[in-house]
């Protein structure tokens, strides 16, 4: 009985372990690039938040042409915030 319930808990965690990387895979940085650019098209941001968020798409593109999605999230994440979105 012990080894059946051994067997069921490794095949378990074989299971659920492809399931959760995938839940926990960032969002593609081409879909979080074209959030921020229809945020960007409808906020009013002072001159120095433009040039920041600028900056921060600028690399987030950056990383994003690298195959870096989760570091070009964070950077797009940032000019959102910085829009206030």
């Amino acid at each position: 009985m012990n080894k059946f319930a051994l067997v069921f808990a490794f095949s378990a965690i074989a299971t659920i372990a492809p399931l959760a990387s995938a839940i926990a895979a960032p969002t593609p940085c081409e879909t979080a690039l074209k959030d921020l650019r229809a945020a960007e098209a409808t906020a009013k941001p002072s001159d120095a938040d433009k040039n920041k968020v600028s900056e921060l798409e600028t690399k987030g593109i950056e990383r994003c042409n690298a195959d870096d999605d989760k570091r070009a999230d964070d950077f797009f994440a940032q000019a959102m915030k910085v829009l206030g979105k």
